[in-house]
């Protein structure tokens, strides 16, 4: 149990690490974000244009798909959002095993791509999964903004510090009845990416946090929210709408949106291709983009968390089938637009 003043914090096992550490998860996303913004792939209009357009395109076809599969019925409706997420360590890593033959180009779309759409994700469940909303809770997270935005204003560099009104927003957001994983997203983009004397606090949070993000938190969510009884699964079951449209949505609608737009947007003018990147390319990574996995299990929670256990069961089983379909798919398309290094 937490406790600040008169906000009490009590929850069970899993929400625990849905929302406390998914909480740090989305806090690591903050600080790439930013540092994509300011000096990375995403600094400047010209960067960041192509995979802006590309990632709209990513999420606004799957939900479209989804909801021609499920739009009649108010319960699953709620799971629009779900193809729409890509998981981005799943995606990045199944790239990384063809090695030196990814030019760095190609990376850097996949990674502004997929940044831009955790973005949207962000969005998503600020707007769509915010339910109940307490307003003295709201508050005490504005204030608690407002302190981490004099802060970084003052060029204050202790990282400790963010993290103890961090603490504090969290709670407060926790308790307002938003999704409390945005706290970490706001706390990552207070922490200054440069300071006038000393190593960058948000570069160094980063690093520190990257090896426990990769290799315990996400591992750890997806082992308590992956697990799928099949007892009671049918097939009529697995074919049924949810499912289906999960799947479709990720492996059909992903690539359909992300290459639609991409070549739209070149053909327009608004945009160019990065250099050294063709469409055989685009479209291979636009098919790696439908590994939703642990971010589409993070929304379909938020969906379908209360509903019957049966849409929990399936909606995850859909997640799987399309996520791994995309990856197997999306790794020979991306193997055969290669060329081969001598």
């Amino acid at each position: 149990m937490v406790k600040i003043s008169s906000l009490e914090v009590g929850k069970p096992l899993l929400l625990w690490i849905n929302d406390g550490l998914m909480a740090i998860f989305f806090l690591v996303v903050g600080l790439e974000v930013k540092r994509e913004l300011m000096e990375g792939s995403l600094a400047g209009r010209d960067k960041a244009v192509f995979p802006a357009i590309a990632a709209l395109g990513g999420m606004l076809a799957p939900a479209l798909i989804y909801l021609m599969f499920n739009g009649a019925d108010e319960v699953t409706r709620q799971g629009w959002a779900i193809p729409a997420a890509t998981d981005i360590a799943f995606a990045l890593g199944v790239m990384a095993l063809l090695g030196n033959r990814v030019p760095t180009s190609l990376k850097v779309f996949l990674l502004a791509l997929a940044i831009i759409d955790d973005l949207g994700v962000i969005v998503i469940i600020a707007l769509f999964y915010t339910h109940e909303v307490s307003m003295t809770a709201l508050g005490v997270a504005a204030a608690s903004i407002a302190v981490l935005a004099l802060m970084n204003w003052r060029g204050v560099g202790k990282t400790s510090l963010y993290m103890f009104v961090g603490l504090v927003l969290w709670v407060a957001i926790l308790k307002s009845g938003v999704h409390a994983t945005l706290a970490g997203v706001i706390v990552g983009f207070m922490i200054p990416l440069h300071v006038k004397k000393g190593p960058s606090p948000s570069e160094t949070l980063e690093h520190g946090l990257h090896p426990w993000v990769a290799f315990l938190i996400l591992p750890l969510f997806a082992f308590a929210n992956a697990g799928v009884s099949l007892q009671g699964v049918s097939l009529s079951g697995l074919t049924s709408l949810l499912p289906m449209g999960i799947t479709a949505g990720l492996f059909i609608g992903k690539p359909l949106g992300i290459f639609t737009f991409s070549l739209l947007a070149v053909k327009l003018g608004i945009a160019r291709l990065p250099e050294g990147i063709g469409f055989k390319q685009v479209f291979a990574v636009s098919v790696l983009c439908g590994i939703g996995f642990t971010m589409s299990i993070f929304i379909a929670s938020l969906a379908f968390g209360d509903a019957d256990v049966a849409l929990s069961t399936y909606s995850r089983l859909g997640i799987l089938m399309g996520s791994t379909t995309a990856a197997v798919v999306g790794y020979g398309l991306l193997r055969l637009s290669l060329p081969r290094v001598r």
